[in-house]
């Protein structure tokens, strides 16, 4: 059988978090490259895989899936269940109550401050220094939730390894990046539970695909 196929552009948080997923995996796949200037996300045969016009797409076998926390669910429940804390109902309901908070609580946050601390320089429109402000605000907030949640647990999900923790490799990679990274380096449970993140062979792979300062596209999904 073909590797699977990923489709869109490496630098989006977005996609590489499937890449990620893929990597930690073990599995062998194939990264289409698109071109989000060229509007390759828009042309009918990429809709036809995701009606949103949005990236990634992951294609495995005759199974299509978009949605980047959804490719992360589904590479790892065929390949590496373990990280969906499978065989336990309360492992699993950790993962997906921490994988939510990701997506809702933490990814919007961080991401409104890389948007614009490397997006804005790339569109070549000045940063919004309030809307950095604001986020900043919001991510210090969920930051204090995590930094009481990883004192109790090494994980996110408890004390193994899972897709919530995973999930923020990506956005918070970008974060990093920024003159705010303080905000992480100042709370010693999160700065060791990223800094643990970060140096996983899979991420380290990925985040050679991310060069900060690049412009990740704000609205990838």
């Amino acid at each position: 059988m073909a590797p699977p196929k990923v489709y869109g552009w490496a630098i989006s948080p977005f996609v590489s978090r499937a890449l990620l997923a893929l990597e930690e995996a073990g599995v062998d796949y194939e990264l289409v490259p698109m071109s989000p200037q060229d509007g390759d996300h828009r042309r009918p045969e990429h809709l036809a895989r995701n009606p949103f016009g949005q990236v990634p797409v992951l294609e495995d076998g005759d199974l299509t899936v978009f949605e980047s926390r959804a490719i992360a669910r589904h590479v790892f429940r065929k390949h590496k269940p373990e990280f969906l804390g499978a065989g336990s109902l309360e492992r699993s309901a950790m993962v997906d109550v921490w994988l939510e908070v990701e997506a809702h609580q933490l990814h919007p946050a961080a991401n409104g401050v890389v948007v614009e601390c490397f997006g804005a320089p790339f569109l070549g429109r000045p940063r919004n220094q309030a809307a950095v402000d604001e986020n900043l605000g919001k991510l210090r907030k969920v930051l204090e939730v995590y930094e009481a949640r990883l004192a109790q647990s090494k994980y996110l999900a408890g004390d193994f390894l899972s897709v919530a923790d995973l999930s923020h490799f990506t956005i918070m990679h970008y974060f990093m990046a920024t003159e705010y990274a303080a905000v992480v380096e100042a709370l010693p449970h999160v700065r060791a539970w990223w800094e643990e993140l970060a140096a996983r062979p899979a991420a380290r792979k990925v985040a050679g695909f991310m060069p900060v300062g690049a412009g990740p596209a704000k609205k990838d999904e």
